[in-house]
């Protein structure tokens, strides 16, 4: 098998394909022969040294693959040879070859290609989780998604489209507001030429939002709990901004831990706001919970409702510049490894 490293902390031209021999699922786990992996901004941050939750180097990260299982292990009843899945993977992804528990993957519909089943996973159900079981979007909320054009952006814009009379406002380069729009967003903002905050006031007569989508972190953490309604919620799921171009720098981490912003119950309580953090990797064991939100996506894809996007497929041997691609901010939608 083949599969991309971190060998140490670094830039993206740390990262290295390795071979190693096959892994052998154990009881109740299947092997899948991966078509495609998918990249997120975690995995990012882990190779910078900034993502705790990660393994010490030298490590294999990825949370999500798309392929056709070929071995299953004893006592696998839910699953044969030669199907077709989309699994969640508790790091290990961005390998051709992965061993993992039978539950955590799931039968793609026929129309789904790999790609589309390896862009799916962990943005589509980062921000159905968010959506639907924190938050409970309804019809008449108005909500600000940012980084729109990204994997989470792209999936809860369609997934606010979905419910029918949410309001949508997403902040996103200029040349990305096309997309954007096509995905469901109403209200594209350039966060580089103007401030977000004054053009969501400006667009809402002063009210602001119900809900705020943030991984980038830091200050913007104050700016959307400033936005919200009485009623309204924050949901930090990511700290972006934490991360800077090529390697960590110990300044700039010091310098966002700074500006963190600190709630207290009586500050939420007196205002009528809430803030709920949401970190995907620690609802590892709640299988309830992902398969009730897995059956849901998969219905809303074969219903046209969602459908991933995918920006660029990179080989293995061009991590270095799939990494590279998305911190200078490049991608829309979804970018992706593939063997």
């Amino acid at each position: 098998m083949k599969a991309v490293w971190i060998p140490k902390f670094g830039k993206p031209e740390v990262l290295e394909v390795r071979e190693n021999d096959d892994p052998t699922p154990g009881p109740g786990e299947v092997r899948i022969r991966v078509r495609a992996s998918g990249i997120n901004f975690a995995e990012i941050m882990a190779r910078q040294g900034l993502y705790q939750d990660a393994p010490p180097p030298p490590m294999v990260v990825g949370y999500e693959v798309s392929g056709v299982i070929d071995a299953v292990g004893n006592g696998v009843t839910d699953r044969v040879e030669g199907q077709r899945v989309l699994a969640m993977t508790r790091f290990g992804g961005y390998a051709d070859t992965v061993c993992i528990e039978s539950g955590q993957s799931y039968l793609m519909p026929a129309e789904m290609s790999f790609e589309e089943g390896a862009a799916l996973p962990v943005t589509y159900l980062t921000a159905f989780h968010m959506l639907f079981n924190v938050f409970r979007v309804r019809s008449g909320d108005h909500v600000l998604i940012h980084q729109a054009a990204g994997g989470v952006g792209t999936a809860a814009s369609q997934l606010c489209r979905s419910v029918g009379g949410v309001t949508t406002y997403g902040t996103a380069s200029a040349s990305k507001h096309d997309y954007v729009r096509a995905n469901g967003c109403d209200h594209p903002i350039d966060y580089h030429s103007v401030d977000y905050v004054e053009a969501i006031n400006q667009l809402t007569d002063g009210r602001g939002v119900h809900l705020v989508l943030d991984a980038l972190g830091g200050d913007d953490w104050k700016k959307g709990y400033s936005l919200l309604r009485p009623g309204g919620m924050l949901i930090p799921f990511g700290w972006a901004n934490m991360a800077k171009f090529g390697k960590r720098r110990i300044t700039h981490v010091l310098g966002q831990l700074t500006n963190m912003p600190w709630w207290t119950p009586m500050k939420l309580m007196h205002e009528n706001k809430g803030v709920a953090g949401v970190n995907m990797g620690h609802l590892w064991d709640e299988r309830e919970m992902t398969l009730e939100a897995f059956t849901a996506l998969l219905k809303l894809y074969e219903e046209g409702a969602i459908k991933p996007h995918v920006d660029r497929s990179f080989p293995f041997e061009q991590a270095g510049e799939a990494h590279a691609y998305i911190e200078a901010g490049q991608n829309v939608g979804k970018v992706l490894l593939t063997p």
